[in-house]
């Protein structure tokens, strides 16, 4: 499967600006490209939204070689329920634990890692090693799973990740030593996704999209968005399937081909993301109309 490749997680934010503070001066990510769209994404890439959203793509570079994030960020809607479905990005980066220092910026202790947490709940967890610069700083994403052997079967026999390794309560895929790993880890009760559930990104071939499709379906999978091509004005097309396992994480699988030409780095990502928070107003609206909602 050397193929396919893990590529980000999405995460829903409410305060754009505060989050992009973290993200690129804590954390230490670049913007890898910003979109603004005026209605949600038919493959439901905002949530259940169909309003004016935004796409920021941000991290330690290109998603060719480095697993990033996606923040999604609807206008008009200020925070949203964190359910106990994501457990933690981990990555390697004493500076940031240096600049999360430099700033005041929360810090707590979780055995060998420091955690940080971003603006809207989501942690990381940083340990203390030097941040790489000839492979990816990002290590491992962690989610929840009500039941590990059941995961072990979706994500390895269903899915077709590799299972790298495996404890007691928790289990570690990928597609290739050098990605980030997927990591489940049993919580001992039921995944709750609240309002402010992910997905997790991957690309393979673009013709082995139908089949992942069918294998799912005769396997009586739950699959969210059927096979479908997406168009990205003045970009690629890229075809996606969208699925959820067992305990409903979202999964986006995306054809590899279309997928590596829309995600290039824009050089103008930085500006773009900055120029569309000076011209949201959406704040100053919404407080005389009450104050913006709450997911």
């Amino acid at each position: 499967m050397a193929s396919r490749r893990a590529l980000h997680f999405v995460f829903k934010i409410g305060d754009r600006a505060a989050t992009a503070k973290f993200y690129r001066d804590i954390l230490g990510m670049k913007v890898l490209r910003h979109e603004e769209f005026e209605e949600g994404c038919k493959a439901s890439c905002n949530g259940p939204y169909d309003g004016k959203w935004s796409k920021t793509m941000i991290g330690y570079g290109p998603e060719d070689n480095h697993f990033v994030c996606e923040l999604t960020y609807n206008y008009g809607i200020s925070q949203y329920a964190l359910g106990n479905d994501f457990l933690g990005l981990y990555i390697d980066s004493s500076e940031a634990i240096d600049r999360a220092k430099a700033s005041g910026w929360p810090l707590t202790q979780d055995g060998e890692y420091s955690v940080l947490e971003a603006p809207g709940g989501y942690k990381f967890y940083i340990a203390n090693n030097p941040q790489p610069k000839d492979k990816d700083p990002v290590k491992q994403v962690v989610l929840a799973s009500s039941d590990l052997q059941r995961s072990i079967q979706y994500w390895r026999d269903m899915a077709g990740l590799t299972l790298c390794s495996q404890t007691e309560d928790s289990a570690t895929f990928g597609f290739a030593e050098s990605q980030a790993k997927l990591v489940m880890k049993a919580i001992g009760g039921p995944v709750d996704h609240a309002k402010a559930f992910g997905r997790i990104a991957f690309a393979a071939p673009g013709g082995e999209l139908q089949g992942l499709e069918k294998k799912m379906k005769d396997l009586g999978q739950t699959i969210l968005t059927p096979y479908v091509s997406l168009d990205t004005p003045g970009k690629a097309t890229v075809q996606v399937v969208i699925l959820a396992d067992p305990d409903g994480h979202e999964i986006c699988f995306v054809g590899d081909e279309g997928f590596s030409d829309l995600s290039q780095v824009d050089p103008k990502g930085d500006d773009l993301l900055n120029e569309a928070m000076e011209k949201d107003k959406s704040d100053e609206w919404f407080a005389t109309q009450g104050g913006k909602a709450s997911a």
